[in-house]
């Protein structure tokens, strides 16, 4: 029986450490979608109390990964290739929201919007903006060996 997309994308974030070292959490899952939580922690923290960085980005990319993986092949999966973020605004409140948008699915590489939002008291904030590059990975029995 073939795995639903949401299976797919729980299995394959559920075997990233990173993302359990974080304590983030898929929200969210639908075709070319994928919006990830990250509850606010001090181990979390830049110098000024904000979200690091490294934490938005690392959500950001997540997020546009299993976006991108929602519409891959069943039993491919994803690498990031390039992603850029911008920083907009600090990155603080209750927790941050990262959603990936497929922007454009193509044989080789797919191109995802990426944007990340703090929220606070109900009211979501944007943080940081980026774009992301993926390659679809092909299950090894299905790839090209070399001659």
């Amino acid at each position: 029986m073939a795995a639903t997309i949401e299976d797919r994308v729980t299995d394959s974030f559920n075997r990233q450490g990173l993302m359990l070292h974080l304590g983030a959490d898929i929200d969210e899952v639908s075709p070319g979608f994928v919006r990830i939580r990250l509850p606010f922690a001090e181990t979390l923290t830049q110098q000024h109390g904000y979200f690091h960085a490294g934490a938005t980005s690392a959500i950001a990319d997540s997020a546009g990964g299993y976006a991108g993986l929602t519409v891959f092949p069943e039993g491919s999966s994803v690498l990031t290739v390039e992603f850029k973020v911008n920083l907009v605004a600090p990155a603080r409140g209750d927790w941050l929201e990262a959603e990936g948008k497929v922007v454009r699915s193509g044989r080789t590489l797919t191109i995802c919007q990426l944007e990340v939002y703090g929220v606070a008291a109900g009211l979501r904030t944007l943080v940081a903006l980026g774009q992301q590059t993926l390659i679809a990975i092909a299950p090894r029995d299905q790839r090209e060996t070399p001659e």
